[in-house]
């Protein structure tokens, strides 16, 4: 086995989940590639400090400069503000060094398309972090679909919805400003990806987008705070998607519905062990939707656990996205979402921000 030094940016919330699957990784899925926690920067070296001696990496960083051109860091995690995305992605790919990148990908599309560009002209593996979708059941509801077993898609369903906003007295923060910290830059792009990836590539948008809360304790709000959006699907399907941070009771409202001509699947991130799997052909007496616990015969479960309906959590999705990440290091060859992967679902939350603005449908480029 060889190592691989990973080095993150960023030790906050997202830099730590990608810190503890880094360190995991290979005890679960027993990689070829086993990472060290060479490096990690932050907003300062003081906080780096904090972050390395909390998370067991070798050295700390102080800026991302630093990090990215240092020969032991082999590997990028880019899990810093989006405003730091394309420096650093392009810097690690002038290098020849692979980048994971959280979501959203670029702080902007023509940030996407130039991160793109320089992902393709290296030739380096990328891969943008879209966790949610690699949870087993949705993973199962992916083969379902692919293998016909619900028949021609006619219509999806999705949301991502939550209420860490719902209260209109909850302070401003850095998430109530800038267009990338909204609603449609930090939720919106979960399920879209997992539109594209479960029905295909989107043909047009119809979307109305508002801020709710105009002012909160300690400043005024510049971003969404919720949008709907009318899809139609390029293989004619069509569809209805629903983001929010002010959806008061939900707490991780990713789920998704989605209609075939044989058969239909539910699913809630809220029970995440589950998939709801409807089919014509049964039994009239006993048709109806069918709970299916997920288990070792479900993608990435095993590893984690011998026993059906024990369960995975949201630690858990960030691991199998690493495992993802140093295979595709290993065999050389990128694994979906791609960056170009992720530029679709940028181009798709743009078109949604001038639908809403300027009250028409947007056609998305065929692909």
């Amino acid at each position: 086995m060889a190592e691989i030094g990973i080095g993150i940016l960023g030790g906050g919330y997202m830099g730590k989940a990608h810190a503890v699957a880094m360190s995991a990784v290979g005890a679960v899925f027993g990689t070829a590639l086993r990472p060290r926690l060479e490096m990690v920067c932050a907003s300062s070296l003081a906080s780096a400090e904090r972050y390395r001696e909390a998370f067991g990496f070798r050295r700390a960083a102080k800026d991302w400069q630093q990090l990215v051109e240092d020969p032991a860091v082999e590997a990028i995690v880019i899990a810093s503000p989006q405003s730091t995305h394309r420096a650093a992605a392009e810097a690690a790919f002038a290098l020849g060094k692979p980048v994971l990148c959280e979501k959203p990908m670029g702080a902007t599309l023509e940030d996407s398309e130039a991160m793109v560009q320089a992902a393709e002209q290296s030739g380096c593996v990328n891969m943008v972090a879209y966790n949610y979708i690699r949870t087993p059941a949705s993973q199962h509801a992916r083969k379902l679909i692919a293998d016909g077993v619900i028949g021609d898609v006619t219509w999806f369903r999705g949301e991502h919805t939550e209420d860490f906003y719902a209260d209109p007295k909850a302070p401003a923060t850095w998430r109530t400003q800038g267009d990338a910290n909204g609603t449609m830059g930090d939720l919106a792009p979960h399920m879209i990806n997992a539109a594209l990836a479960l029905v295909g590539p989107v043909a047009g948008v119809m979307a109305e987008i508002e801020r709710v809360h105009e002012d909160r304790p300690g400043g005024k709000v510049t971003n969404d705070d919720h949008g709907q959006m009318m899809t139609r699907f390029q293989n004619g399907a069509m569809g209805h998607m629903y983001f929010s941070r002010i959806a008061t009771g939900r707490k991780m409202g990713y789920a998704y519905e989605i209609t075939g001509t044989k058969g239909a699947i539910r699913f809630d991130q809220e029970d995440q062990n589950a998939l709801w799997l409807y089919l014509m052909d049964d039994p009239e007496a006993e048709r109806g939707f069918r709970k299916i616990l997920t288990g070792p015969a479900h993608p990435d479960y095993l590893p984690f656990c011998q026993g059906p309906g024990h369960g995975t959590g949201y630690q858990d999705q960030i691991i199998i996205e690493a495992k993802d990440f140093l295979e595709a290091i290993n065999s050389g060859k990128s694994i979906w979402p791609t960056f170009r992967d992720g530029l679709e679902v940028k181009r798709i939350v743009d078109a949604a921000m001038t639908s809403s603005r300027t009250k028409s449908w947007q056609s998305l480029p065929s692909t």
